[in-house]
């Protein structure tokens, strides 16, 4: 079966699931249904179509005991020979393709990956039901760091907008089972990275509880990382990473939402992509 073959069942949102599938690896069902469906049914039954002819596939993410099952989505033939031919490279091969999936499967950073995108994903869900907000860029860890010369290896990379005003910022997604020490050596990197002419993005810790978060400041203390602007957050401040969650280094407790954040773009250069352009965006398909 062919792109050709089923272009007439192919709609506007299904290409918007296959670009966010290529670029961010594995997405679940409830992170598909946040950003592009009303209901989870709907988006069940849209996936399992799509999977019937091999656009999509899916995997179980067996947790532990007591707790559901997360349904894991990646790229099946079609959509991932329909991202490669749309950006000008050659489609994978089944055996290609067979491998990627099951090394997503058997990845043992999976539960790391799916929090990163789970941070994405409910900016853009804020997104649908705020008006003038939006997340205007969102790259993998893997595209960041293409786009800034390798100097930098973030989780995530994404430029957030609400009215008028847009915030850049790379996301460090802690799940608690690194030093401390480790954490904060991470920003010499975004440190050298701006001295080099890189943008001034701020550099966002979510951290797994309120008393790490409280010992990384404790940390960051010590060591200021001048010209760097260092947030945090964890789930005691609230689920919605787009509201006044962040707690800046070095200002105190107050909180402040992420549009509120300094984060400006710097002038454009080889190691600043600038401002995001429209075909960056996440959801471009549906524009």
């Amino acid at each position: 079966m062919t792109l050709i073959d089923v272009s007439h069942r192919l709609r506007a949102r299904d290409y918007a699931i296959a670009s966010l599938l290529d670029e961010h690896t594995t997405l679940t069902t409830d992170q598909l249904t946040a950003v592009l469906f009303s209901s989870v049914i709907t988006c069940r039954h849209r996936l399992t179509t799509l999977r019937s002819f091999g656009f999509v596939e899916r995997f179980i993410r067996r947790d532990v005991a007591g707790t559901p099952n997360i349904v894991c989505w990646v790229p099946g033939p079609l959509s991932a020979r329909l991202t490669a031919l749309a950006t000008g490279q050659s489609p994978p091969t089944a055996r290609a393709l067979r491998e990627r999936q099951d090394r997503v499967y058997a990845n043992p950073a999976l539960d790391h990956l799916l929090g990163t995108n789970e941070f994405f994903t409910r900016l853009l869900a804020h997104a649908r039901l705020h008006q003038r907000t939006g997340l205007r860029r969102w790259w993998s860890e893997r595209s960041a760091a293409a786009a800034f010369g390798q100097r930098i290896h973030p989780d995530g990379h994404g430029v957030w907008a609400e009215h008028d005003r847009e915030t850049g910022f790379f996301l460090e997604l802690d799940r608690g089972t690194e030093p401390l020490a480790r954490l904060a050596d991470k920003l010499s990197s975004y440190r050298r990275l701006v001295a080099e002419g890189g943008p001034p993005y701020a550099v966002l810790f979510a951290l797994p509880n309120r008393t790490r978060e409280q010992n990384l400041h404790r940390r960051l203390a010590d060591r200021p990382e001048s010209g760097l602007i260092v947030a945090s957050t964890s789930p005691e401040s609230g689920d919605d990473p787009a509201g006044p969650v962040w707690r800046l280094v070095g200002n105190g407790r107050h909180r402040l939402a992420l549009a509120d954040l300094p984060g400006g773009h710097g002038q454009p250069g080889p190691l600043n992509p600038g401002p995001p352009e429209p075909a960056e965006h996440p959801l471009r398909h549906l524009r």
